[in-house]
């Protein structure tokens, strides 16, 4: 089983979606993760189908509008955004929806986190897998910013989202925690950092993070979630940005094709 390279439309940002379906087409990547976000077209169904039927590109995950910055897409009610996140990916024929935990001031949302995402999926037959975040940092100090916890690895979700942007701002191992999630590990992030406080999301093999080993892994294991390019081109022109979102993709590419001696995670 070959595994597919999505590109999220997070990675053209300023760029909507349409530049987001377009560039996927044109560079070669087999399908889109939509980040809902202030672009109608993001958050519009038929919209987005007529999109992934133009460029022949599948829409594989949406991800809920639970960043700090898309607080108010949707309206403010969490729970609000996660069902219509939902409802979306089911109007689109995506398996998955990727969402954050919540912050430590949702905390009626936080107590009923685990057991609304479980209860959710079970009626959506849909993925909810919940992504790894990082504690806010500042010179002096470390902040809890998310309840549960930034880490899922201790967390009874079923299904995870493993970043490599966040476990480098985390400090995480992130072939560990690969590992250690199993089959719970549904989808995965594909970008790198160099361990700075602040989320990079470079394009992989420019940080630090273990990206190659981490593919590896998941094409020797037989792993059958989605890989997705989520990296930031926001400071950049268009062709600069083709350049790196054909990076990427090269890199993804090379690193998933299976080697002797295939181990299980």
């Amino acid at each position: 089983m070959t595994i597919r390279i999505g590109l999220s439309t997070a990675s053209v940002y300023p760029g909507n979606a349409a530049t987001a379906f377009s560039t996927a087409s044109r560079l070669g990547y087999d399908s889109v993760e939509v980040m809902v976000w202030t672009d109608p077209v993001t958050q519009e169904g038929g919209a987005l189908r007529a999109l992934s039927e133009l460029h022949g590109i599948p829409i594989v995950s949406v991800h809920a509008p639970t960043l700090l910055l898309t607080q108010r897409v949707w309206g403010t009610d969490p729970w609000g955004k996660v069902d219509r996140s939902i409802d979306l990916a089911l109007e689109v024929g995506a398996s998955t929806v990727v969402l954050h935990p919540p912050f430590r001031w949702q905390r009626e949302y936080a107590a009923a986190f685990v057991d609304g995402v479980a209860s959710r999926e079970h009626d959506s037959g849909l993925r909810l897998a919940v992504e790894n975040m990082y504690p806010w940092r500042t010179a002096r100090r470390d902040m809890l910013a998310y309840l549960p916890h930034w880490d899922p690895v201790e967390q009874p979700y079923d299904n995870v989202t493993l970043d490599l942007s966040h476990t480098a701002t985390a400090g995480s191992d992130a072939l560990l925690m690969a590992r250690a999630l199993g089959p719970r590990l549904a989808h995965l992030h594909l970008a790198d950092g160099l361990g700075s406080f602040k989320d990079e999301h470079l394009v992989p093999g420019r940080g630090s993070q273990p990206c190659l080993e981490v593919l590896e892994l998941l094409a020797d294991s037989g792993w059958s979630g989605e890989v997705v390019v989520e990296v930031s081109t926001r400071k950049l022109d268009r062709d600069q940005r083709e350049i790196d979102l054909a990076e990427a993709l090269a890199f993804a590419r090379l690193a998933v094709v299976p080697t002797r001696g295939a181990s299980r995670i």
